[in-house]
């Protein structure tokens, strides 16, 4: 069994050429708030969720971007909005949010 039952990964990953990257695109500031909303909701700790930055996830033009597990599921996202509807939806409820979804 997990520590947790959720493991986000947020990719904040930046690059310095100025190319397209999730760093450059929102992920850490989504990651923060991400994180703050998980406490707020008391779903953070062991059995629970934990939110995380990632380095480059090799998806760039994709981005911004997190991942899911242990279901590995791949989102991508713009807005707080975007991020409270993966909360509720996938780490509340168990549901994929299709339309934010990366295959």
């Amino acid at each position: 069994m997990s520590y947790f039952k959720h493991h986000v990964f947020f990719c904040t990953n930046q690059r310095d050429d100025g190319a397209k990257c999730c760093g450059a695109s929102g992920g850490q500031a989504m990651r923060d708030y991400a994180k703050k909303k998980i406490k707020a909701l008391d779903m953070n700790g062991e059995g629970k969720c934990r939110i995380n930055s990632a380095g480059c996830m090799d998806r760039c033009s994709e981005g911004p971007l997190l991942v899911v597990y242990p279901e590995e599921v791949w989102y991508t996202f713009i807005d707080e909005q975007d991020i409270d509807e993966i909360i509720e939806e996938h780490l509340q409820h168990g549901r994929v949010v299709e339309r934010l979804l990366l295959k």
